[in-house]
């Protein structure tokens, strides 16, 4: 005696079903890997910033405060000037700051 069921093949529109799932699934995988393909070949090629602790800061300079852009890094000093370092971390420009004062309003 068999007791397993004999199996049946699926009706039509199921079967149309299952084409169209794995249709879909085929179509997703191979968009997947196109957008992580162009997400990889089309990324910019941009030259990481020197970091803060790599910049030669002038004699007797201390950093107050550290910017960083998109290109350039800014330092400001404790006697009130702006350097500006490139990527490369050589020293771009310098300014000074006139007219600080230190006094609070309230």
């Amino acid at each position: 005696m068999n007791n397993t069921p004999e199996t049946e093949a699926l009706p039509p529109s199921l079967r149309l079903l299952k084409w169209l799932v794995i249709t879909l699934t085929a179509t997703m995988i191979v968009g997947v890997i196109t957008v992580v393909g162009l997400l990889v070949t089309r990324m910019p090629d941009i030259s990481p910033l020197a970091t803060p602790d790599q910049l030669a800061l002038p004699d007797g300079a201390r950093a107050a405060a550290v910017t960083m852009g998109r290109d350039f890094i800014a330092v400001v000093t404790e006697d009130d000037r702006i350097l500006i370092f490139g990527r490369d971390g050589a020293l771009r420009q310098e300014v000074d700051v006139v007219g600080v004062t230190s006094s609070t309003q309230p």
